[in-house]
């Protein structure tokens, strides 16, 4: 069963900076979570932190590693993607958690 993908505009703008392969994999992706296929370790994982039903994209390459949040929001079916970002160092920063708390507040 197909899903709706929705991708906030802010992600959106977010997603255009990646480089251009990661671009096309994060394309790939978003194909395969319509479908219903579920994703694990080591392209996405859980992110409860942020809150139930979150996950994050692991996507990697040659100028470094890229995250992107999204939300499965299993009664209606969508799959929300709320923040892309480059990471800089081992963990989450803060700031990127929050921004992701808060964007998907804008949609609960």
């Amino acid at each position: 069963m197909n899903k709706r993908i929705i991708i906030l505009d802010s992600c959106l703008k977010e997603l255009k900076k990646l480089p251009l392969n990661l671009q096309k994999d994060f394309q790939v992706i978003a194909v395969e979570l319509n479908k219903g296929i579920k994703l694990s370790l080591p392209l996405s994982r859980p992110m409860p932190s942020i809150g139930k039903g979150v996950h994050e994209l692991r996507l990697n390459d040659g100028s470094g590693q890229y995250r992107i949040i999204y939300y499965l929001q299993a009664k209606a079916n969508d799959i929300y993607f709320l923040h892309a970002f480059k990471k800089k160092t081992q963990t989450t920063s803060k700031k990127n958690l929050d921004l992701a708390k808060r964007r998907l507040k804008g949609i609960q």
